[in-house]
């Protein structure tokens, strides 16, 4: 089925306007992506209508709150596959998501002589956190090392990967490279040696479909703000029996069954995760993303993220002195990062916005990716539903004119 992209483009209104006397190219969705006016509209119906607390009142704006906040937890249950509603978690963001891993499940099972197995192609939230429940539990870091061409040494995991190794966590798509990781396959051979496993989902989550039964991991996190949704709001996916038997992380309302002076019992999941009041209106807005989402399809997103993602490897290819990293063919996220030997990134993205370009450049909170490729950092074109085939030729152009001012 084919879809008019330029349509779908007319429901971004942000879009709709010129930088510094260019129409607007939005190439950093990566970072953070457009919202259509659909998620707006269902921002402003809750505060003009329903405005009220979860969870905690019997009159009709409360049940109202509450039915559109549960409505939109079953969403994302089906969006990705889940056995049940009660395994989704609301949380900020992938961040708080990996956060509560490290601070309730790490902290609970991990020991002296254990292993966390992660990858050197982490971002700084995939990596950081385990780096901390390592500190406080005595286990130990270990990283499966990126190829040349992006991808992980599959050698090297299947010989890191041993009975000691408690926890495999590792990205589904790069945020620098694009390289899609065989993380259905990475999670069957962990589970198999009795590891837990945890698929950081925040530039897969929107972008292609999802299915946490398929993938077969214990954990999964993305971000709201990345598939349309508004900032502030993320999911952690988790197996309900591995979330019942963990501890609350932050203690407050609505999380406990009773309270004493001395001590406190606490709800099942997803409340027992869940304390004080939530982001209601993110949450609302994040299952007006998902209903957008789906309308158009996953399916047709993912063809056309990697149609563009393709189109921008190849017309990048094509300047002189652009070093593109991450797989340069095959299947690959919707974005191309690469390094100019003539320009600096930060002023790329700087030449680029006067010419209504929107990129980002620097490390991507990927430190110890850059420093694997020797590389100070990268400029970052990111696409998505909204992107088309003209804004990658009008990137192109430019590129083409930054060579030249800059050599």
């Amino acid at each position: 089925m084919s879809h008019d992209w330029q349509r779908i483009r007319s429901d971004f209104p942000i879009l709709q306007q010129q930088v510094n006397g260019h129409p607007l190219v939005y190439l950093d969705s990566a970072a953070s992506s457009q919202k259509p006016r659909q998620v707006i509209h269902s921002l402003v119906h809750y505060y003009e209508h329903d405005n009220a607390n979860v969870h905690r009142a019997l009159h009709e704006l409360s049940n109202r709150a509450t039915d559109s906040y549960e409505s939109a937890r079953r969403k994302v249950a089906r969006f990705i596959h889940a056995a049940s509603e009660d395994e989704i978690i609301f949380t900020r963001g992938t961040t708080e998501s990996v956060n509560l891993i490290a601070n309730t499940w790490c902290i609970a099972n991990l020991r002296p002589g254990d292993i966390i197995l992660t990858t050197g192609m982490e971002h700084h939230s995939g990596l950081v956190p385990w780096q901390m429940a390592a500190q406080r539990t005595g286990a130990t870091l270990q990283h499966i090392p990126v190829l040349d061409d992006g991808t992980l040494d599959m050698q090297a995991f299947e010989q890191l990967l041993t009975p000691q190794v408690r926890l495999l966590a590792l990205v589904h798509i790069s945020n620098s490279l694009g390289t899609i990781n065989p993380v259905r396959d990475m999670c069957t051979r962990a589970r198999a040696m009795g590891a837990v496993t945890y698929v950081d989902a925040a530039q897969s989550a929107g972008h292609i479909p999802l299915s946490v039964q398929d993938i077969g991991c214990d954990f999964l996190a993305f971000s709201g703000h990345k598939m349309c949704a508004p900032t502030g709001i993320g999911v952690l996916y988790g197996r309900y029996a591995l979330l019942e038997s963990m501890p609350p992380w932050h203690g407050g309302g609505e999380m406990i069954l009773q309270v004493k002076l001395e001590a406190s019992t606490y709800k099942p999941p997803p409340a027992r995760f869940e304390a004080g009041t939530p982001d209601i209106a993110g949450v609302i807005g994040l299952g007006a993303a998902i209903d957008y989402l789906e309308a158009i399809g996953l399916e047709n997103i993912e063809k056309h993220g990697l149609q563009l993602a393709e189109l921008a490897v190849a017309k990048l290819s094509e300047i002189p002195g652009i070093r593109i990293l991450g797989p340069q063919t095959g299947p690959r996220g919707s974005l191309a990062a690469f390094h100019a030997e003539w320009a600096h990134p930060h002023d790329m993205v700087e030449y680029a916005n006067s010419h209504g370009i929107a990129m980002r450049g620097g490390h991507h909170c990927t430190q110890p990716l850059m420093r694997r490729f020797k590389v100070p950092g990268t400029t970052r074109a990111s696409f998505y539903l909204y992107n088309t085939p003209e804004e990658i030729d009008r990137l192109a152009e430019v590129l083409h004119t930054a060579r030249k001012f800059f050599s």
